[in-house]
């Protein structure tokens, strides 16, 4: 005989009345604190958790201990009772005031390193992403690869430190060992291994095999995204100080100072070594941290400096190599008739007149070569000396044209000698 109805309404109304209530938690009001109002256990026991009774009923039912049973949410008596003492508090929030504030300056210098890098990483990601691809070329996945690059090495910095750490742990190596000194290395560490995620097969071998083409594909993508603003350094920027700040453990790129109200912050902004200022030198546009101002203004290539050779010159950082080289008139010079002198620029005539019979007898033997003895090379340049009534000769300030003069006024020498042996003929 088949149980009627009757009994399985029985059944039902004997398991509803040991059904576990819904555990019904009070809504925490903003701002109130309940430290200083009496809270009884009988009340915390009917809005935090079931009452003993019910729990007994349902361990009979479930043929387990009280003790044993398990319901979500549900927390001790001692501990509700602590947590409905603890004062309500907003996060974040020290005294009672609203939560900290972070000073917003990072080193600028350290921030601009970063932001450059950025766009090479993001070049090679996608060369080697797409090699070996007929239907996709670099610039055309740049734009995703763009996004989800950011979205990788932002969510890899923000756990960098926690990550390092642990690994130290497992390593039982010192804290101080386990994370990298080198922001740059870190970020660059996140670049590789999100470009490791999107690289094909062939990419993988164009790695080891192909690197001069690899690298020139990734040159001339750089250059295009430069070209067409792909991705401009004030964008990279951003991303580069969030980076920068998250990396940053021993807070030498950035400020870690934080406050508690915006005018103890702005007071603070005034005196923050890591305040950006502008390059005083026209122009140079950079913007630099107060910290960093002597260094750059030690390299800063509009930095007006006077000639390094000692002329009376002045000009640009920039500008000195090349001014020192090409047209300064005191660059240094070795003589041009192999002197071992070695005197300054503006200084070769006075040399070259100096040493005119030295630089005479040197070019009379190249001239001659072995047809004259050195007495009589010695007597011929004297000669050429007293005859060059213009100072052709001391106005020559180089082998080819003092030779060309020594020729010239041999050959007149020689005429004037026939003319005169003709003459008393």
């Amino acid at each position: 005989m088949s149980p009627g109805p009757f009994f399985g309404c029985a059944v039902h109304f004997f398991v509803a009345s040991f059904q576990i209530p819904r555990l019904q938690y009070p809504r925490k009001k903003k701002n109130v604190s309940v430290s200083s109002e009496t809270i009884t256990v009988a009340e915390i026991e009917r809005q935090m958790y079931i009452s003993s009774e019910k729990l007994e009923n349902a361990a009979e039912l479930l043929g387990t201990a009280p003790s044993r049973v398990q319901v979500p949410g549900l927390i001790t008596k001692q501990a509700a009772t602590a947590r409905m003492e603890l004062p309500v508090a907003e996060p974040g929030t020290e005294r009672g005031e609203g939560p900290l504030i972070q000073c917003p300056y990072c080193d600028s210098e350290a921030m601009h390193k970063l932001a450059q890098i950025l766009l090479p990483g993001l070049a090679a990601v996608c060369v080697d992403g797409t090699t070996g691809d007929p239907f996709h070329s670099p610039s055309v996945v740049a734009v995703d690869l763009r996004r989800e690059m950011v979205d990788y090495i932002t969510q890899r910095s923000e756990s960098f430190i926690a990550d390092a750490l642990i690994e130290s742990e497992a390593n039982q190596e010192g804290p101080d060992a386990a994370v990298p000194d080198d922001p740059f290395e870190a970020v660059s560490v996140f670049m590789d291994d999100f470009g490791s995620t999107k690289r094909n097969i062939i990419g993988h071998v164009s790695g080891w095999l192909l690197s001069d083409s690899r690298d020139d594909k990734i040159d001339d993508l750089v250059q295009e995204m430069e070209a067409t603003r792909f991705w401009p350094l004030e964008r990279r920027e951003a991303v580069a100080e969030t980076l920068l700040k998250n990396v940053d453990l021993r807070t030498r790129f950035h400020c870690p100072e934080k406050y508690e109200s915006e005018a103890r912050l702005a007071d603070h902004k005034q005196q923050c070594s890591f305040r950006p200022v502008a390059c005083p030198n026209d122009g140079c546009r950079a913007r630099v941290s107060v910290r960093c101002a002597r260094d750059h203004d030690a390299a800063c290539p509009y930095k007006p400096l006077q000639c390094e050779q000692g002329c009376e010159k002045r000009l640009l950082r920039r500008d000195m190599d090349r001014h020192c080289v090409t047209v300064c008139p005191m660059r240094p010079m070795k003589c041009p008739f192999g002197c071992d002198s070695s005197f300054p620029d503006r200084d070769l005539e006075k040399h070259c007149a100096q040493f005119l019979r030295p630089h005479l007898i040197k070019v009379l033997k190249a001239i001659h070569k072995k047809a004259r003895s050195e007495d009589e090379l010695k007597d011929l340049a004297l000669k050429l000396e007293k005859y060059d009534g213009d100072g052709k000769l001391a106005k020559a300030l180089d082998a080819r044209p003092l030779t060309n003069a020594v020729k010239d006024l041999e050959a007149k020498m020689k005429a004037e000698h026939s003319s005169r042996r003709a003459v008393l003929h």
